[in-house]
């Protein structure tokens, strides 16, 4: 019988989890195993993942990779999992737990790369605000706390207020026209993901204002806007890779081959100068080696 993997994200609308499934379910069928999708009817539910994580569980998965929706209220339900025998690859957002591996990035130096990028941009002098994902993220935490920093290091730059954009584009979007409302001049925007980067620019452009703005994650439609001029840059959070070699971690914890207990992917700034490649569309892109991923 076929080597049965979970994958468990916290939504399934960003496209960032979307490629981070793709990858799972192209790097287990490149080596005869299936692969199932779970995430909330509701964007970043706790509950609902929880409803779902139990039901699965039931099912005697041979694996599961998951990113929690909340990493505190899901840490009883996976630790339950685990000790029912089924071994957890993390991925994304990091939580406490037995994990045999957890596959991410180093977010707060994602979030200080991508601010130095937007203040050099500024010539490190200018009035910029912040969106953030839920507090219930370890990765929109990270990044805003490596924001902070990079703007703390640059006494040109003013860090004049923060909004809550939940991860998603409209929620951006009224994060951005709250932060207009109260501010009458931004030269900069700092987003924690590329959707509410995006759901920013809705909100500037309806305005008639302008400020340079960056995301997170490398998405396609980031991709895009960058190529259009509207978005000065993003990081490279290529889902799926992550996915696929977090399925790759998987699959050889399974066949009893060694597994390192963190693996952290490389991301590097997107701009104009190199944005090209992320406009392939993901079903198009290499998978990765696992070779490539943890040298030997």
């Amino acid at each position: 019988m076929a080597i049965r993997l979970a994958a468990f994200t916290k939504n399934g609308v960003n496209p960032n989890y979307q490629a981070f499934l793709r990858g799972v379910e192209r790097a287990a069928a490149a080596e005869g195993a299936t692969a199932t999708r779970h995430f909330p009817a509701e964007p970043d539910d706790a509950a609902g993942q929880i409803a779902l994580l139990r039901a699965v569980v039931a099912e005697r998965p041979d694996a599961i990779l998951f990113a929690p929706a909340d990493d505190a209220l899901l840490e009883a339900p996976v630790a339950e999992a685990i000790a029912a025998g089924i071994p957890f690859i993390g991925f994304v957002n990091r939580m406490r737990g037995v994990f045999v591996s957890f596959v991410g990035a180093d977010d707060a130096a994602m979030g200080r790369t991508v601010a130095g990028f937007l203040i050099a941009a500024l010539n490190g002098r200018g009035d910029v605000v912040l969106i953030e994902g839920p507090d219930s993220a370890p990765t929109s935490r990270d990044r805003g706390r490596g924001f902070r920093e990079a703007i703390a290091a640059a006494p040109g730059i003013r860090l004049l207020g923060a909004a809550p954009g939940r991860y998603l584009r409209e929620p951006g979007r009224a994060a951005m026209e709250a932060l207009l409302a109260r501010h009458p001049r931004l030269d900069g925007v700092i987003c924690t993901n590329d959707l509410m980067a995006l759901g920013a620019l809705d909100a500037l452009e309806a305005a008639g204002r302008r400020a340079l703005v960056v995301g997170n994650n490398g998405t396609i439609e980031a991709a895009e806007a960058i190529a259009e001029g509207r978005l000065l840059a993003s990081m490279d959070y290529d889902g799926q890779r992550m996915g696929a070699i977090a399925a790759m971690a998987a699959l050889r914890h399974l066949r009893g081959e060694p597994v390192p207990r963190e693996i952290l992917l490389p991301a590097v700034v997107i701009h104009r100068g190199n944005h090209a490649a992320w406009l392939v569309p993901i079903e198009q892109r290499p998978l990765p080696r696992w070779e490539d991923a943890v040298p030997a």
